[in-house]
């Protein structure tokens, strides 16, 4: 009897570890790549956020939109008073104003608790963080679409047609969306670290509210209305706001609203990459 030789067992792949060049890079592009693929998750659980919040209500979300439209009708006859305004040049523009700056500053407020809000999703189950930045934007998205015809109807009974430099407001809510995004990114994360930030966060916003012109047309300061382009959340808004009026918005106010975008999406995916592996531990 003749016994052959045992085969040859191949070495086994050295296990290989990133602990000296981690590829941050790469895993935030894979963590924001999966996150957008799966877009339909977002969305499902954004609609199941509303769902909740208005749970038991007959009219549902339509609530927010009927306070909305008394809160405009309000404060229309009140400050076209106090400014002396002419209240058929004055509503759309504080309509308009008021909507894009409900969105942007209810993005803002929830972007600090989209991640610790999560907090049992992000332990338990291994999705991509930018689902729930997601999450949180599209959910202000649906809310907002509820408030959008109310522009429609002011538009209407005005007859306001701002023609076809409207199409310039298209741009215009793509720089707005990607700094709202941005900011949930970014305000997600340090508010998992820093929960004190919260607070100082809303409280920035309510003071921006004020020296912003929302309720107050920038006619208003006259010559010093140049200093405006100084404030991000006018350039923003004005992006959007301007073509929705008819008027084309300055390139000042074009260049400065793409630098501030630049600058919020490059800080927030620096961030993101540096701090990704340490989101779980701070929630």
């Amino acid at each position: 009897m003749s016994f052959s030789a045992p085969a040859a067992v191949k070495p086994e792949p050295a296990v290989t570890s990133d602990s000296a060049a981690p590829r941050r890079v790469g895993r935030a592009l894979d963590d924001l790549s999966l996150g957008f693929r799966r877009w339909r998750l977002p969305v499902a659980l954004a609609q199941l956020d509303i769902r909740n919040r208005y749970r038991g209500s007959v009219l549902g979300p339509m609530w927010l939109t009927l306070s909305t439209a008394v809160t405009f009708l309000a404060l229309g006859f009140l400050y076209s008073t106090l400014f002396k305004m002419n209240l058929q040049e004055y509503l759309p523009f504080l309509v308009v104003s008021l909507i894009l700056w409900n969105v942007f500053s209810q993005v803002i407020s929830e972007a600090c608790t989209s991640l610790t809000s999560a907090e049992g999703i992000i332990r338990q189950v291994p999705l991509p963080f930018t689902v729930h930045a997601l999450r949180c934007l599209m959910r202000n998205a649906v809310i907002a679409a509820h408030n959008l015809p109310l522009i429609l109807v002011v538009f209407v009974i005005f007859g306001i047609n701002p023609g076809l430099v409207a199409l310039l407001a298209i741009p215009g809510m793509l720089l707005f969306v990607l700094n709202a995004f941005a900011l949930v990114m970014f305000l997600g994360m340090l508010c998992a670290r820093f929960r004190d930030i919260g607070p100082i966060v809303n409280t920035v916003t309510q003071l921006a509210f004020f020296i912003s012109p929302v309720i107050w047309k920038p006619e208003l300061l006259q010559e010093r209305q140049v200093w405006l382009v100084l404030n991000p959340a006018f350039d923003l808004m004005e992006v959007v706001r301007g073509p929705l009026l008819g008027q084309s918005p300055g390139l000042m106010i074009w260049a400065a609203a793409m630098l501030i975008t630049a600058v919020v999406c490059g800080l927030s995916f620096a961030f993101f990459v540096r701090f990704r592996g340490r989101i779980a531990f701070w929630v």
